[in-house]
């Protein structure tokens, strides 16, 4: 059968016996995803979705029932007092952004506990100079980075008994820096330690790529508010844009505020048609999930046994649906990545070439054959062309289109990439 597919016969033993080895991992995964999925179930049944929710609005977006209705659902499922859940939000990028200006004034302290956040945040704080930054409005940003993979809890400490933080940010997802990403016992001792010593700073968590890898979200264990997006884990595949913040109830409406306008905030922002794939979107999304970790699980345990350093480990825990692989060398980081690409469904005809990203300071590789633009719930890969070249893999509808994408990405390196 995968034979047809132009797979060679090495290529289908090694991931035949990679699989049988990875059975005990799927069988966790497929217990996390039942969970998810009774609790999503609940959350639609408590809240009365019905289909009427799935009508449009347009112009203002006022008395939107379905639009209502599913923050009362994501605000269930992610264990929050409330949330906003809104296609007005670009990306997850976006959602940061409108979260960080809501809640920080002039002369507040942001302090990143995680290291430097993700590239797209280096303009939003000011890191990189724009006019528009948080910096440019007088707010201090300030970074503290983990040490073995884990919070510096002494230099958090010290650093909060000396200074009044406003927002402590933690972001869950490595990002692309070759640190583990961050589980929630890791997230809930640190706000156990941060809480001790103040507990009116907000702590809020990107929360991008890790919603129902785990049973537990980070706002049911003490963060006060989240972030993540819905063309990641939650949107399931299916929604075509949109993000969500989640937490207090004070704080999302200060977003709402952000978002839209003071004095108005969450009453308006029309659906425009979207209610459904957003609320398809969140019940495929346990199995989605489901089905991406599978596949990050078989990458990383068919990459080890070809000699390339892997994280995580196929049978460690995992804080999120990415699995990143270090080649050391450009050529064979391009060709894997060309090789996810061919593997595609959308798309697999172009020739994936480095290029530069908005956003990024280095040239990005980015495979990304996917049904809604730079989708990271379908099975996608980039990287930064910089060393140690290491590919980010995340993502597939289904297992067995993940599994015949790698099959694709690890001939392509098999063959070429020297």
């Amino acid at each position: 059968m995968y034979k047809e597919f132009g797979i060679s016969e090495e290529i289908i033993n090694l991931i035949n016996t990679s699989e049988e080895e990875c059975k005990e991992e799927f069988t966790k995964i497929n217990k996390i995803c039942e969970y998810n999925s009774l609790k999503v179930l609940n959350a639609f049944q408590k809240n009365e979705i019905t289909e009427s929710c799935f009508n449009e609005t347009t112009g203002y977006g006022y008395n939107d029932l379905g639009r209502d209705k599913i923050e009362k659902v994501f605000a269930e499922v992610l264990g929050s007092e409330d949330a906003l859940v809104r296609s007005q939000f670009i990306s997850g990028s976006h959602a940061l952004n409108v979260c960080l200006f809501a809640l920080l004034r002039p002369n507040d302290i942001l302090l990143s506990i995680t290291g430097k956040p993700y590239d797209t945040l280096d303009e939003v704080i000011g890191i990189k100079d724009n006019p528009s930054s948080l910096k440019s409005y007088n707010i201090k940003y300030e970074q503290i980075d983990l040490v073995d993979d884990d919070f510096d809890y002494e230099k958090i400490e010290n650093y909060l008994k000396e200074n009044k933080v406003k927002v402590i940010e933690i972001q869950r997802s490595k990002g692309y820096s070759t640190r583990k990403s961050i589980t929630i016992e890791k997230i809930k001792n640190v706000i156990k330690t941060i809480k001790n010593i103040n507990k009116d700073v907000i702590i809020m968590i990107d929360n991008c790529y890790c919603e129902f890898v785990n049973t537990i979200e980070p706002i049911e264990v003490g963060a006060d508010i989240m972030v993540g997006s819905l063309i990641k884990n939650l949107g399931g595949g299916v929604a075509p844009n949109g993000a969500y913040i989640a937490g207090r109830h004070d704080l999302v409406e200060l977003c709402a505020e952000r978002l839209t306008l003071p004095g108005e905030g969450r009453e308006v922002g029309p659906s425009l048609g979207i209610n459904k794939q957003i609320l398809q979107g969140l019940y495929m999304a346990p199995s989605v999930v489901s089905s991406a970790l599978k596949t990050a699980v078989l990458t990383s345990r068919v990459l080890e046994k070809l000699g390339y350093i892997v994280e995580p480990n196929y049978n460690d825990e995992r804080a999120d649906i990415v699995q990143t692989i270090t080649f050391n060398n450009p050529n064979k980081l391009i060709e894997f990545t060309r090789g996810i690409q061919e593997g595609s469904a959308i798309d697999s005809n172009a020739r994936v070439e480095a290029w530069d990203m908005p956003g990024y300071s280095d040239k990005v590789v980015m495979a990304s054959g996917s049904f809604t633009q730079g989708s990271s719930i379908e099975l996608s890969c980039d990287g930064p062309i910089r060393e140690p070249y290491v590919a980010y893999m995340q993502g597939s509808l289904t297992y067995p289109y993940g599994k015949l994408g790698l099959m694709k990405a690890v001939q392509k390196i098999m063959k070429g990439g020297k």
